[in-house]
């Protein structure tokens, strides 16, 4: 191997581990020699988190994997959190769909078995966004991780300062049981730093989505240092300020491939270290009102009756957390009384994580939901549209990730908020011009 290993390293590799464990660490090593890497480092944040969550019934090889490493006795050294299970009884689907959902998924509490016996944290532990509060792994600046997730890597990268590259599914899981990763990539200095300057002169705060996405459909996987931005959001890392990251992010990382930015004033590392962040010849990229609306625009709508009445409208991919669900509860009963209605006038899915879920139920504003129609679920919406019964339904959602993935229709969330109360909302739901809280005087 040309990479530099330790003492340690080296008997894995000879088998001092088993033949399961020297297997893995071999796949890194590999892996890390393709991107250049020279060295492993360890892995020191938290938990691992998994992004292979569904049990497909077609993933015979990666059921015959955890087997291997369960009876091998290669577990990892963390236990881990995991992405979303793609099924919840609870939200609406048709026969049809229920039926091929349990083919589709049939293997799925028997791959959850070996999720438990490979170090699953617990069976709250089903979420994208691993990284809040009420799930608790939350990675602090400067760890290392191993995780695959795209959303959960940027937001990692960019908004906790933790280190982490945009891994596969099972890539993963390798790093969590080895214990460490190749050291290339977001994981150096070097590849932190920014190539892009993204200047943010819109005249209102801008949509996270929208922005989200045109960011990552100029720059790709490269990563960009945003100015501007913390006129709208502030300077401070409120939870208003991360949510609005988080949807940002996972834009980014969905419409391109972006792994890290960096939010001027705001973010760790651009609050530390400032324009020293910004690499030699970084190109730039200027989003006015304009380019927002011209980016909105340019979206397809790949339903077959492009007029058709949505049938089904999901909010929350990434999940949501527990401000924003109650956030868009007390928006959502405005929208009502405002309308005269009683219940959502198009069946809705609000999804967020069980431990987060767990906590918003004890409120009023769960109680409000539920009569009014709408699903609170740690479903993955993704997973739920991505099968072709499901995605010929005309859905709609707030989240340019799953209008990327799936046949799912973008609409910025004054405009779900207007359809799925039937009438119209007094006000501005961006809060138009005005910053959010913690923002900027």
């Amino acid at each position: 191997m040309a990479m530099l290993l330790n003492d340690e390293e080296k008997a894995i590799l000879e088998g001092s581990r088993g033949k399961a464990l020297a297997k893995v660490l071999k796949t890194l090593v590999m892996y890390g020699e393709t991107f250049g890497a020279e060295r492993m480092v360890p892995i020191s944040g938290g938990s691992g988190h998994l992004v292979t969550s569904f049990g497909l019934s077609v993933m015979k090889p990666v059921f015959a994997l955890m087997d291997t490493l369960i009876q091998e006795g290669a577990l990892s050294g963390q236990s881990f959190t995991v992405d979303p299970r793609p099924l919840d009884p609870r939200v609406p689907a048709g026969l049809l769909p229920r039926i091929l959902f349990k083919v589709m998924y049939g293997k799925q509490a028997a791959y959850e078995s070996q999720l438990r016996r490979l170090g699953l944290v617990n069976d709250q532990g089903f979420t994208c966004t691993c990284y809040m509060d009420e799930v608790g792994n939350c990675p602090g600046k400067g760890d290392i991780l191993s995780w695959a997730e795209s959303s959960a890597v940027v937001y990692a990268n960019s908004v906790l300062g933790a280190r982490c590259n945009r891994n596969s599914g099972i890539i993963e899981l390798f790093g969590s049981i080895a214990g460490r990763v190749p050291c290339f990539g977001l994981l150096t200095d070097e590849g932190r730093r920014a190539s892009w300057v993204v200047e943010v002169k819109t005249t209102r705060r801008p949509e996270a989505q929208l922005l989200g996405s045109a960011i990552g459909m100029r720059v790709m996987d490269a990563v960009p240092y945003i100015q501007g931005l913390d006129r709208w959001i502030g300077k401070t890392l409120t939870q208003e300020a991360k949510d609005y990251l988080k949807d940002m992010g996972a834009a980014t990382a969905s419409n391109g491939a972006v792994g890290l930015y960096h939010v001027e004033n705001l973010t760790p590392e651009a609050a530390e270290q400032g324009k020293a962040l910004i690499a030699p010849k970084a190109e730039t990229y200027t989003i006015d009102d304009a380019e927002l609306e011209r980016i909105e625009a340019a979206y397809p709508c790949i339903w077959k009756d492009p007029q058709a009445e949505p049938k089904l409208c999901f909010v929350g991919c990434p999940h949501l957390s527990l401000k924003q669900i109650t956030d868009w509860s007390e928006k959502l009963r405005a929208a009502l009384e405002s309308a005269g209605r009683k219940r959502v006038a198009v069946p809705t899915v609000f999804t967020s994580a069980p431990a987060v879920l767990a906590e918003f139920r004890k409120t009023q504003a769960a109680a409000f939901l539920e009569k009014a129609g709408v699903v609170t679920s740690d479903i993955c919406p993704l997973m739920y549209m991505n099968n072709p019964l499901c995605g010929k339904m005309p859905v709609i959602t707030n989240s340019n990730k799953l209008r990327t993935y799936t046949s799912s229709r973008y609409y910025k969330d004054e405009e779900i908020l207007r359809k799925i109360s039937g009438g119209k909302f007094p006000g501005k739901i961006s809060g138009g011009a005005k910053a959010i809280s913690g923002g900027a005087k």
